[in-house]
């Protein structure tokens, strides 16, 4: 590969650091860019802005160019409220785009409805995003709950019995578990124990023996950047050879990385096809875009910018000259559209549901594979 996701996410975000003269539709986004994700984040951007530079380059959104305001929250929900303030009443940004992570995400909800701004795609799949409907959040991706539900389910498929859980002790651990609930129910198993692991500094001297102790056969990971790898690594190093499957908060070839030596075998959940497929459309455009920019690969991570970015260009497109942050909440509350190869999103005042689609890939030399 001629840049690495990581080089060129760094030469994007240098990029976008410059003031965009002719930028008439202002977006935001609050995400962390220096903290325990943002390796994942920034490919999430790299594919966002794949998109944004297309349309930018074909004369914008009826003739009106993208800009994307983008501030570091360090995966703090204190910060990403207070980044989302400044986006929304100093900024005056027209809508938000991929906010990251559960906590965060919840924490801007009062700001959003006081004042009648869409977020679109939310890089998380809280289930409290979807059930009961939040009236400005329009989500992209599947849920959380889903993925670890068929997680546990895909284990004791394989003949695994003694399943283990490493729980983050916070909204997204807490959501997350609820689905590896339904899928422990349904295998008829219960889990071998369940660890929590507190968000940002997880005490893995207290985590590890928990699981060796249990004999797990398998651990589910549930826990963000980092705070996996790095607890993946100590698991290791206790002598332990259970198999490891996280969800595709995950999904980012940064996560691979930060594994190093550690990566083969883990699996990761995913919420859209796989990045080798070169023949779904969905790949294909991205891979095209990809491609002319000097990047020859995709991962996970940057097809959900990817797609979400999609989503947010044609609702822009639909509402038509001058948009307005209720007009384009008006055009997303009435939106059929395929992002590529029959998959579909539908929006209705009563349903702001994503794409459903969960599938599992297994990290094996250095890359997600299916």
């Amino acid at each position: 590969m001629k840049k690495t996701l990581t080089s060129c996410a760094a030469a994007l975000l240098f990029a976008l650091a410059a003031p965009g003269a002719a930028a008439q539709i202002l977006i935001g986004q609050s995400a962390d860019l220096s903290g325990p994700v943002a390796a994942s984040v920034k490919e999430t951007i790299l594919g966002s802005q794949l998109v944004i530079d297309q349309v930018n380059a074909q004369g914008g959104i009826n003739g009106e160019q993208i800009e994307v305001i983008r501030m570091d929250d360090g995966l703090d929900a204190k910060r990403s409220l207070e980044n989302t303030r400044v986006l929304i009443e100093d900024r005056k940004v027209l809508a938000l785009l991929l906010n990251r992570g559960t906590p965060n995400t919840l924490a801007v909800i009062p700001l959003l409805d006081k004042h009648g701004v869409p977020l679109v795609g939310p890089s998380t799949g809280a289930m409290a995003l979807h059930k009961p409907v939040q009236k400005n959040i329009f989500n992209v991706r599947s849920t959380y709950q889903r993925e670890a539900e068929k997680a546990v389910q895909h284990l004791q498929t394989t003949g695994i019995q003694r399943i283990a859980v490493v729980q983050a002790d916070d909204s997204f651990g807490k959501d997350a578990m609820e689905g590896a609930s339904k899928g422990f129910e349904k295998a008829n198993l219960k889990p071998a124990v369940v660890a929590l692991a507190d968000r940002s500094k997880p005490d893995y001297a207290a985590i590890v023996p928990q699981l060796t102790k249990a004999n797990a056969q398998a651990v589910l990971w549930i826990g963000s950047g980092t705070a996996v790898t790095d607890g993946i690594k100590a698991l290791r190093a206790a002598g332990s050879a259970a198999q490891i499957i996280t969800l595709s908060n995950n999904a980012a070839s940064g996560f691979i990385k930060e594994l190093g030596s550690a990566s083969a075998g883990v699996i990761v959940t995913q919420v859209l096809p796989y990045e080798r497929a070169f023949g779904h459309p969905l790949i294909k455009e991205a891979l095209a875009l990809a491609k002319a920019k000097g990047q020859n690969e995709l991962s996970p991570a940057l097809l959900e910018g990817f797609v979400a970015t999609k989503v947010m260009v044609e609702a822009l497109r639909r509402t038509g000259p001058k948009p307005t942050r209720a007009k384009l909440i008006a055009t997303l509350n009435s939106f059929q559209y395929d992002v590529g190869g029959g998959l579909d999103i539908s929006y209705s005042p009563t349903d702001h549901t994503g794409i459903d689609y969960v599938d599992l890939s297994i990290v094996s030399d250095g890359r997600f594979k299916r």
